[in-house]
């Protein structure tokens, strides 16, 4: 029994093959601690591309720049409107005023009392409201809008209109660009019926 205990021995360590236990601690220092598939741990199985690492950090840039570019013209558009606000804003607030004196203007002409010096003043004045932004607004025959005109009266029916619309102005309406200064007074009145 002994020479096959020792046989069965000698055939073990030839399908082994001699192991020399300070070859394997050097092959396992060598290949590092291994996952339990036998990879080396945290190698996902193929070699780390310099070339993809690169890219992709180039990627993550560019995007950043990207970012902070489409912010900056964000910023760069709410400065600009609030900018246009503000100067609508102070021309609404000093022109509001003018207004009143435009009235004033408006009775004298009716009456025939804008003539030699004071007509010269009364263009000069009118030209600098229309350069400032100022228009009027508000004409017999216009539609009625409600966003643009107060309706001081109804004045019955006529058969030549098709909708609401303005008969009289009592007061002319302004604006500042597309901002209602002051809405025109009038007097309307409806289409006939049936």
């Amino acid at each position: 029994m002994t020479d096959s205990h020792e046989s069965t021995d000698e055939q073990v360590e030839d399908a082994v093959g001699s192991v020399d236990p300070a070859a394997a601690a050097a092959d396992d220092e060598a290949t590092g601690p291994v996952d339990a598939e036998g990879a080396p741990e945290g190698d996902s199985g193929a070699d780390a591309d310099p070339t993809a690492d690169l890219q992709r950090q180039l990627d993550e840039r560019t995007q950043d720049l990207q970012r902070l570019q489409a912010e900056y013209l964000n910023y760069k558009r709410r400065v600009e409107r609030d900018r246009e606000l503000l100067t609508e804003n102070a021309a609404y607030k000093a022109l509001t005023p003018v207004i009143e004196v435009l009235d004033t203007v408006d009775r004298a002409r009716e009456s025939g009392e804008v003539e030699g010096g004071f007509k010269a003043v009364v263009d000069q004045l009118e030209r600098a409201v229309a350069q400032a932004g100022v228009t009027k607004f508000a004409e017999p025959g216009d539609p009625f809008d409600p966003q643009l005109h107060e309706a001081l009266s109804h004045m019955g029916t006529d058969a030549d209109v098709e909708v609401t619309t303005v008969k009289v102005v009592a007061r002319a309406g302004y604006r500042i660009g597309e901002r209602v200064v002051r809405a025109a007074q009038v007097l309307v009145v409806d289409p006939a019926e049936g």
